[in-house]
């Protein structure tokens, strides 16, 4: 396909991804689900060209930012809290659901060599963090839940990868050693942390003498990219390197932005994010036409490889099951044996736990870099096309009644050590208060800004107020953020018509109609901020 099409094919999908999107609103599906949904019914269009496309870029493209998106927004101390669990999915899960699929694989296909069984386990075992970001996104969990499923799609990756070497060059070359792997495993996840720390710190320096305001911006958006290449460079884990630099910048963040940084950065970072989170789904869609076609035929595909495919989907999900219910129950006497309180087991949490192991686009992009002489490869990516589909359409298009179902809502296990929104407001208020008080008199005692200390006394009036008794005035707090948008939005109509009526210049439109933005920001957060 000439550069010009290729530009053209892409802004194609492009609006293919907000119509999908906007049917999937309207549907109430799982954005992932329609447009994964979507991908796979453009493809088959007539006339729609073949698209290939070299997986190691796809990685390099897709992989960093989205990494990077969930471990910036990483709330450290519940990750550090929680880490013993975290590890225990994202390596203890992942490879135990390699040796149950390539166990099971070799049981149907028993000429299939086993390294290339494994293999085939080692590519449909992570849980993917950009399938697991589009669904859990959209729902609401207790927040040991919650850490538990982001970490593990954050750190899973970097097993998945190990193993799927190993296997793939002990079925190529006969030769393994559990001793090596090991050894390779450690030294490159060590190393990927090793390498992100150290970037995130380099990140936060230069960040800090950027005083320009798209130019702070564009090397914050540089630097999953910068992680993640710098750690392949380096022979470690480009995953675990992203992962450690998202956790450092997302912790000192708040130092380094100003608010002008942040509000633009965040606009234009979470507009990249779901643009490329939708192309994901998309290209994954676009996979199933060359299988297909390389297979014969959707009948000549089923016929052959049906009956290993249900097998593969059968121990991906099952395996799941099996190792969280068990380890969930055995990890209460472990932690009281090392003198440790544990959070109660409990067969809900480990159901949901179980049901929520989406794959996305590293199990594809795994799949599409298995070298042509590997035994099964077509199998393989198949399989890996099918655990993809029904992962996130059936088990993600369905998290949210399985939710409903258990009864498993945000308040569940929720933290009690932290302050509500209305605790906080009260500390944050005195504050501003002090310091308002520190300035609202002249050198001679004078009383210089009334107004100011009148509004500042009065939120600390009414902070402290609500935060007795939070839901006393809900009704009241709702009509007041009304009255103040309807004035925002008159506010708004009369600028238009000054401009509209050329009394005022283009260029002050823009700033005043930037201070409404912000007031109406404030506003629209106040009126639907938690307790």
């Amino acid at each position: 396909m000439a550069s010009t099409e290729t530009f053209k094919f892409i802004l194609i999908l492009l609006v293919a991804i907000l119509v999908l999107e906007l049917i999937a609103r309207r549907l109430r599906l799982p954005s992932a689900a329609a447009l994964l949904a979507g991908g796979i019914g453009i493809a088959f269009l007539p006339g729609i060209p073949e698209v290939s496309f070299d997986p190691e870029l796809v990685l390099t493209i897709f992989l960093p930012p989205l990494l990077m998106d969930g471990a910036f927004y990483t709330v450290w101390s519940e990750f550090r809290k929680y880490l013993g669990g975290i590890l225990w999915l994202a390596i203890g899960a992942v490879v135990f659901t390699t040796f149950a699929v390539g166990v099971t694989v070799h049981w149907v296909l028993p000429s299939l060599p086993w390294a290339a069984c494994f293999a085939l386990g080692a590519v449909v075992s992570p849980p993917d963090a950009v399938a697991a970001k589009a669904v859990l996104g959209k729902v609401r969990l207790p927040r040991r839940l919650m850490v538990l499923l982001e970490g593990e799609s954050l750190l899973n990756d970097a097993t998945g990868l190990v193993l799927f070497r190993f296997a793939t060059a002990a079925a190529l070359t006969g030769a393994f050693s559990t001793h090596e792997a090991v050894l390779s495993f450690a030294a490159l996840a060590l190393g990927g942390i090793v390498v992100g720390v150290v970037l995130g710190f380099a990140l936060i320096f230069v960040l800090r003498r950027i005083d320009h305001l798209f130019l702070a911006i564009t090397a914050a958006c540089l630097s999953p990219w910068a992680a993640y290449i710098g750690g392949e460079s380096l022979h470690v884990s480009g995953v675990m390197s992203v992962v450690s630099c998202g956790i450092i910048f997302g912790w000192y963040q708040h130092d380094v932005f100003s608010a002008r940084v942040r509000v633009n950065s965040f606009a234009f970072w979470e507009v990249m994010i779901f643009l490329l989170e939708a192309l994901v789904f998309i290209l994954i869609g676009f996979s199933l036409r060359g299988v297909v076609e390389r297979m014969g035929g959707v009948g000549e595909a089923l016929s052959t490889l049906g009956m290993p495919i249900l097998a593969v989907l059968a121990a991906v999900i099952l395996s799941r099951f099996l190792w969280i219910y068990v380890t969930e129950y055995l990890r209460v006497p472990l932690a009281r044996m090392v003198g440790r309180k544990p959070v109660p087991a409990s067969a809900k949490a480990s159901f949901l736990l179980s049901w929520a192991g989406m794959r996305g686009v590293v199990t594809l992009a795994i799949a599409l870099s298995l070298p042509e002489a590997m035994p099964g490869r077509d199998l393989t990516i198949a399989a890996a096309f099918a655990v993809i589909l029904v992962t996130v359409v059936v088990q993600g298009g369905t998290i949210a009644p399985v939710i409903r179902w258990l009864r498993l809502d945000a308040g569940e296990g929720a933290e009690r050590t932290h302050l509500t929104e209305a605790q906080a407001s009260v500390f944050i208020d005195n504050a501003q208060l002090a310091a308002v008080k520190a300035r609202a008199y002249d050198d001679e005692g004078r009383l210089i800004h009334p107004r100011l200390l009148e509004q500042y006394t009065y939120r600390v009036t009414v902070a402290e107020r609500y935060s007795k008794a939070p839901h006393a005035n809900e009704g009241g707090r709702a009509a007041h953020y009304d009255v103040v948008l309807a004035a925002i939005a008159a506010g708004r109509s009369e600028l238009l018509r000054l401009h509209r009526s050329g009394q005022i210049h283009d260029e002050l439109l823009h700033y005043m109609e930037r201070d409404l933005d912000l007031q109406q920001i404030e506003a629209e957060n106040d009126r639907q901020s938690p307790t």
